[in-house]
């Protein structure tokens, strides 16, 4: 099969890269303490976040410093540093820091620092200096080979594993699926929403070899009201029920809502990190009451975004977490490399 033109020359820049990483022509950064990379083959909505996120509470457990090192995709100023959280204390907005660094900062309030910077080994020498990070955990860190990493935990969609088997621009795979041989492990996200694991595991074995790949799902930890200072847990919301989201893979958000009882009368999508106006709000209640709905729902990452937004609906937030099967074995795998 013919690869379009520009996916032609975008396999022949990221094999020409990865050459020169291999052959030590391009120069890699060890900082001074252990880093963990989170990453992907894809671009976007593997459930990466919450992945990270559950390695910084791993890590955290074990009374380590943490940082989480992002570029964070969709902020204003991509070029500037943006100190999210100081570990301790949130100290930007959504809309300086990227939605998921500010998701992330919210969650791991107390447990993690999180620096949005492309300069991500700057970034890190910054934070061991002014706030003690005693371990990075690299988001979206698979390609990110000018820094060393002690280790590199891949995650795979399995509702989308080789992003429609095309490179970029085409597809939305980053580098072919031999890139594996440089995981770690492999995480397969939405394990439960596939019929293909057992054909998905055994190719993802073929290329990693013998090192370890599990299994994941994305669970409901609650839903909450919009806005609301005490999120309560629900039982239900006022149904029937529209939803939206601006994720990666949106239609996950819409099953998992239909797996929770909640099956969406209305739905819109709109791009990886729309920025919302309250014009796209209006419109969206607009459409949401002509199909009936009686509520509305959205994603954790959506709604850091919308928090000064105005509802004509009441809007609920779906709040989710990952769940491994076999957990021992990455925990095992971070502390290994935390201790590096």
């Amino acid at each position: 099969m013919t690869l379009p033109p520009l996916s032609a020359l975008y396999r022949a820049a990221t094999q020409t890269r990865l050459a020169a990483y291999n052959r030590g022509l391009l120069p890699v950064t060890n900082l001074a303490v252990p880093v963990i990379s989170i990453g992907n083959l894809t671009t976007g909505g593997t459930g990466k976040t919450p992945l990270v996120e559950w390695v910084c509470r791993t890590l955290a457990r074990k009374q380590r410093k943490v940082c989480i090192l992002t570029r964070g995709y969709g902020r204003p100023n991509p070029s500037s540093r943006v100190v999210v959280s100081d570990g301790s204390s949130v100290l930007t907005k959504a809309g300086e820091a990227g939605d998921e660094p500010f998701l992330l900062a919210q969650n791991l309030k107390g447990l993690a620092a999180v620096i949005s910077d492309r300069n991500r080994i700057a970034a890190g020498k910054w934070a061991i200096d002014n706030l003690g990070a005693e371990v990075f955990v690299l988001d979206d860190g698979f390609q990110h080979l000018a820094l060393a990493r002690d280790l590199n935990i891949l995650t795979i969609d399995a509702t989308n594993p080789w992003g429609g088997g095309k490179l970029l621009p085409a597809g939305t795979l980053r580098e072919p699926p031999s890139g594996l041989y440089r995981a770690d492990c492999v995480v397969v996200t939405r394990a439960n929403q596939s019929d293909e694991l057992v054909s998905l595991k055994t190719e993802i074995q073929r290329l990693i070899g013998s090192r370890p790949v599990v299994t994941s799902e994305m669970t409901v930890s609650r839903i909450s009201r919009m806005n609301s200072e005490q999120p309560e847990e629900l039982v239900s919301l006022p149904q029937p029920a529209a939803a939206f989201c601006a994720v990666g893979n949106p239609e996950s958000f819409f099953e998992l809502l239909r797996r929770t009882g909640i099956d969406p009368v209305f739905t819109r999508t709109l791009p990886d990190h729309h920025q919302y106006t309250q014009a796209d709000v209006d419109s969206l209640m607009q459409e949401s009451r002509k199909a009936g709905a009686q509520s509305i729902i959205t994603t954790a990452k959506d709604a850091v975004k919308l928090q000064r937004r105005k509802f004509e609906l009441p809007c609920y937030v779906l709040n989710i977490e990952i769940s491994i099967d076999e957990e021992d074995k990455i925990i095992q795998m971070v502390d290994a490399a935390a201790a590096a």
